[in-house]
């Protein structure tokens, strides 16, 4: 079993409210959770910060390839939004054999 996860640092546009933050960020969890159903995606950091947000992805898989693959789509998909900025992602890859 492999455990996948994947952090991303992001950079939003204009916004001036965390309420106006969370209409930019809800909509991206919602497209990562549709696209990719077998995945846990939330907002993990920079909770009181208008224009930062940090969203945490985890995947579980048989294969290391597997989860590589399923994490490398959800980058490209959050890569895609021309609303935010990424400021730098983490990938890491975690088996049950690791103590």
């Amino acid at each position: 079993m492999y455990i996948g996860a994947l952090t991303f640092d992001i950079l939003l546009g204009d916004v001036r409210s965390l309420k106006e933050k969370r209409s930019v960020i809800r909509p991206i969890i919602a497209e990562l959770q549709r696209r990719f159903p077998g995945i846990a995606v939330a907002e993990t950091g920079h909770l009181d910060l208008h224009r930062r947000a940090e969203i945490g992805v985890a995947v579980v898989s048989a294969t290391a390839a597997n989860c590589g693959e399923v994490l490398s789509a959800c980058e490209r998909v959050v890569a895609f939004h021309p609303e935010i900025e990424l400021l730098s992602t983490r990938q890491r890859l975690f088996n049950d054999h690791e103590e």
